[in-house]
């Protein structure tokens, strides 16, 4: 399936996970996973960089995810470890991670995220890695314009940050097919809440007087 495309791929019964930039996929424990499509905007052997010489970008699919070339729904889970660095193509770093566009690439990060949600199967997760090395983390959360299931709440001293997402279809709905309390359930789960508040208010308040 190597080779670059922008025509739409049939995909495999078997890939249903996609690295939407995997790069020299070094946080991958198994780099070969075979229920995983990987996939980047270029290839590079072996040798490419001299300061790593063994780190190689070798995708299944040569492809640019602002623009991929799956079907809606396509994936249950989708990874997006896009670059994080401001420039071009000088310098080991930015040669081994890639670039983004200085004029760009809020334009281009915010295509990509919504082509990565659009190739996302319903109820799927997406988990989106950052680098705040140029562009903080509030910046780009901002750009994305949808908010993180969990990640980094705090700061940190750490630079990069992950988060994940989840495809909810309708949030007042389960993948189980029984949608029909779900609303009156919420609310019956609020108000027992508040009433187990004011319970315990009562209960702290008869301590006091004791």
């Amino acid at each position: 399936m190597t080779g670059s495309t922008n025509q739409p791929i049939e995909i495999e019964n078997n890939k249903f996970i996609l690295d939407a930039c995997c790069g020299g996929k070094m946080f991958w424990f198994n780099k070969q996973h075979p229920n995983t499509l990987y996939i980047d905007n270029r290839k590079r052997e072996a040798g490419h960089e001299a300061n790593r010489p063994n780190h190689k970008i070798i995708p299944d699919v040569v492809c640019d995810f602002r623009e991929l070339p799956f079907p809606d729904k396509s994936f249950k889970l989708v990874v997006m470890d896009p670059p994080h660095l401001l420039g071009s193509e000088n310098g080991h770093m930015l040669r081994q991670y890639g670039w983004l566009n200085r004029e760009s690439w809020k334009e281009d990060i915010k295509k990509g995220f919504d082509e990565c949600w659009r190739v996302l199967d319903d109820f799927g997760v997406l988990i989106f890695k950052w680098n705040e090395a140029s562009i903080k983390r509030k910046e780009i959360l901002e750009v994305i314009q949808r908010e993180p299931l969990f990640g980094h709440q705090i700061r940190s001293k750490i630079p990069t940050h992950w988060f994940c997402f989840m495809k909810i279809a309708n949030p007042l709905t389960s993948p189980n097919g029984d949608f029909s309390k779900e609303k009156e359930h919420n609310i019956s789960l609020k108000d027992n809440s508040n009433e187990y508040y004011k319970d315990n208010q009562r209960s702290n308040n008869e301590g006091d007087d004791k």
